[in-house]
């Protein structure tokens, strides 16, 4: 837990440390005109390095901890990127993005509290058994298949249009690759405690498989950005992603396999609530959120000039107004004065 939320902090503060080094380019070629003057100003680097930080940090909470609780946590950092951003970048966070703030935090301690307990795996050779298992091929092979449907048929027809195809292809082989940094995890963990691990044939296809995963994941990530709005891809990709994840953990680590009823209802309840969270945070970021938009009755009280009540704009009561317009009035006096 300790090492999710330090790489959650890390994470969001290596954007804003990254940004403010872009901000200061001043006169120099921006980065979004092709330049790379941002490789002379410390502030980037920082930032990058406090990137390499939370995702070593990442990394490590998967070796630790259960990918149901790692992943969604990872919303922190959007959380934290937000808040700092507002602080030293002078971004705005309005009213709908500081309840989503709230709502993420209550929602990933809800999650904490009833967060599974995976099954114990402490060596390659049972991560190779959890590999084996039936219901973790079925799963791993319609992945891959939906993939490549998504990939040489939905997309070059639906990419375009629809956020949700490159999206897809993210989020389900993102979940391969979380599986594959668990199994470097565990063979860390056995390399520094003096076991041969490096001549375990399994490690080395594990990382083969997760450069594969996350190149796609990358590749498909930034068409999905180019084409479609940030504020649209981002909550989409974060709840699909962690959908898959959870999935994936669920079949493969049997994390929910021995959790009571009132702790699945938590999880489930506490990832519905930060998934509100962060889609208020996102959806309604450039949403300039006035007084004149609240309730009437929750306005701040403004000063009339001329009082409602005052003699001289008081109204007549409904019963001493006249019953005629006053064209009709003097039309009426008219044809009276012509009579008499």
């Amino acid at each position: 837990l300790g090492l999710a939320l330090a790489s959650s902090a890390f994470i969001g503060g290596s954007f804003v440390l990254k940004k403010k080094g872009l901000l200061r380019l001043c006169g120099r070629a921006r980065a979004g005109q092709g330049g790379h003057a941002y490789l002379r100003e410390w502030l980037w680097w920082a930032g990058l390095l406090c990137m390499g930080v939370g995702e070593a940090a990442n990394f490590a909470a998967y070796a630790f901890a259960p990918a149901t609780l790692v992943t969604p946590l990872g919303a922190l950092s959007v959380l934290v990127s937000a808040v700092l951003s507002s602080i030293f970048l002078n971004e705005q966070l309005n009213v709908h993005g500081k309840i989503g703030c709230i709502l993420s935090i209550l929602g990933s301690t809800v999650m904490v509290i009833h967060a599974p307990q995976e099954e114990e795996v402490s060596s390659l050779e049972s991560m190779a058994e959890k590999l084996k298992d039936p219901g973790f091929i079925v799963f791993a092979v319609c992945v891959l298949v939906s993939s490549l449907l998504l990939i040489f048929v939905a997309g070059p027809r639906y990419g375009q249009s629809n956020v949700l195809v490159y999206v897809l292809v993210c989020s389900a082989i993102g979940s391969l690759s979380v599986s594959c940094v668990k199994g470097l995890g565990i063979a860390l963990k056995e390399l520094f405690s003096g076991k041969p691990v490096l001549k375990e044939p399994l490690g080395w296809v594990l990382l083969v498989c997760l450069v594969i995963c996350i190149s796609i994941q990358i590749n498909y990530l930034n068409k999905a950005l180019d084409i479609f709005n940030t504020s649209v891809v981002t909550p989409i990709y974060y709840v699909l992603f962690t959908t898959a994840v959870m999935t994936c953990s669920a079949i493969l680590f049997k994390e929910w396999q021995h959790l009571v009823l009132d702790n699945i209802i938590g999880s489930i309840s506490g990832f519905l609530t930060i998934v509100s969270g962060i889609f208020l945070l996102h959806a309604f970021r450039d949403m300039p959120f006035t007084p004149s938009l609240l309730p009437l009755f929750l306005q701040p009280a403004r000063a009339d000039p001329h009082p409602p009540w005052s003699t001289a704009d008081r109204h007549q009561s409904c019963q001493h107004q006249p019953l005629l317009p006053s064209e009709d009035k003097d039309s009426q006096s008219a044809e009276e004065e012509e009579e008499e």
